[in-house]
């Protein structure tokens, strides 16, 4: 066990600390090397790691290459400001209006396109409203949390979602059924929590005369009016999809291919500077990684996990799920959730109980705030905040984590009773 924890410790550190600017991916894919080497995983373990995760990479990049096209004929900017001119000037409105517009944007386009797209517009939106500092700070620790804790309903949501979903063959439709409660209660809860916790930093009023008319923040009207369609379509063919068993990349990436080729074709993107710029990184990464902690999984940690889940299915429905959620919540904050949603969906695969299932997911959506770590998506905006001049340190944001996650977690994971 000594060898795999050292490569997954060293691999996790060099991940947050990125020394002389090396990428997330290039890191973890080293790190997967190494375990390979070392004979802590073989090629048939690369080719299983292969088999769970294809799926989700694919279409985490085709939903980032979708919402990319989207951001570039301001279709979140759109959003952003109709949201801000509803508050109406209060800021109290537009507190919980951004909370509303994350959860959306998190839902439909993932935790990750929440943070990567979503972030950057609302602080320059801030940033011209002359909010200070504190106030700041306030609505993108809001925007940050409700990027993980609202990306439950759709299977795309999330790629945690999507690895659970295609291992236990939950399909689109189910998945949605059972998780569309968990996601209001989610989203209520953290406007609450985020508000008790925020408020003081919140102003009454803001001058919303400062920004500009929505309208013009539409750089093609015609493709613009055409996204909302676009996406609709693309939900419907998600659940037809189900139908067929039809894997979710096929919608997600292909989608955002023909997507591409409407925008180049209308003359509303450069096509080469979307597919350059698309995160690619994010393959390497979530290859690289779960190859390293499946080193963690052939030492037995999973073994490990499969005994306390099965005492935990022994005991009542309410430990059970309570219990597997904060299992996960503190694996994830500790070592990352995309790991993590792996090597406990490994641990839950021979246990029959389906709530410990969405536990798990629930844990590892929302566990990972607890840290800055926890997640690729605190990860991503952590970075994007910093190239954007905003440094939040790890010991403020770990406090602000520790105090709102677990209540949100509870309240969510008692949903699913």
């Amino acid at each position: 066990m000594l060898l795999p924890f050292l490569i997954f410790l060293v691999t996790l550190i060099l991940i947050i600390w990125q020394p002389r600017g090396l990428q997330i991916g290039t890191i973890a894919i080293s790190g997967a090397i190494v375990a390979l080497i070392f004979g802590v995983v073989n090629f048939n373990d690369v080719l299983s790691v292969f088999d769970i995760i294809w799926d989700a990479t694919l279409a985490f990049i085709g939903i980032i290459i979708f919402s990319m096209i989207l951001d570039e004929i301001g279709f979140f900017e759109y959003c952003a400001l109709v949201m801000a001119k509803l508050s109406n000037g209060s800021g109290r409105a537009m507190f919980f209006y951004s909370i509303i517009l994350g959860a959306l944007v998190s839902a439909l386009f993932a935790n990750d396109g929440a943070a990567l797209i979503l972030t950057p517009i609302l602080l320059a939106k801030m940033k011209i409203l002359r909010l200070n500092t504190k106030t700041i700070l306030a609505f993108l620790l809001a925007g940050g949390f409700i990027s993980d804790s609202a990306s439950l309903p759709f299977v795309f949501s999330n790629l945690t979602n999507i690895v659970t979903a295609n291992y236990f063959n939950i399909g689109f439709g189910t998945f949605f059924a059972n998780m569309i409660f968990p996601f209001f209660i989610s989203t209520l809860i953290s406007m609450l929590i985020l508000w008790i916790v925020l408020r003081k930093d919140i102003p009454l009023h803001v001058d919303i005369t400062l920004l500009k008319n929505p309208k013009d923040a539409i750089k093609h009207k015609g493709l613009f009016n055409f996204s909302w369609l676009f996406i609709a379509l693309l939900l419907c063919s998600y659940f037809i999809g189900d139908t067929y068993h039809l894997p979710i990349s096929l919608f997600a990436l292909g989608g955002a291919l023909i997507f591409l080729l409407i925008a180049t074709f209308a003359k509303a993107v450069k096509p080469k500077e979307i597919i350059k710029d698309a995160p690619w990184q994010v393959v390497w990464f979530s290859l690289g990684l779960y190859i390293v902690v499946y080193g963690l999984k052939n030492a037995g940690l999973t073994n490990y996990l499969s005994e306390i889940l099965l005492y935990l299915n022994t005991q009542s429905q309410l430990i059970a799920v309570v219990g597997t959620g904060f299992l996960a919540a503190i694996l994830s904050a500790v070592m990352n959730n995309m790991p993590t949603i792996m090597i406990m969906d490994i641990a839950l695969k021979d246990i029959a109980n389906e709530a410990m299932i969405y536990a798990n997911i629930i844990g590892c959506n929302l566990g990972p705030k607890m840290t800055p770590f926890g997640s690729l998506a605190t990860l991503l905006w952590l970075h994007t905040l910093e190239k954007k001049g905003i440094k939040i340190n790890y010991y403020s944001y770990t406090k602000f984590g520790l105090l709102v996650t677990p209540i949100v977690l509870l309240a969510v994971l008692l949903s699913l009773l």
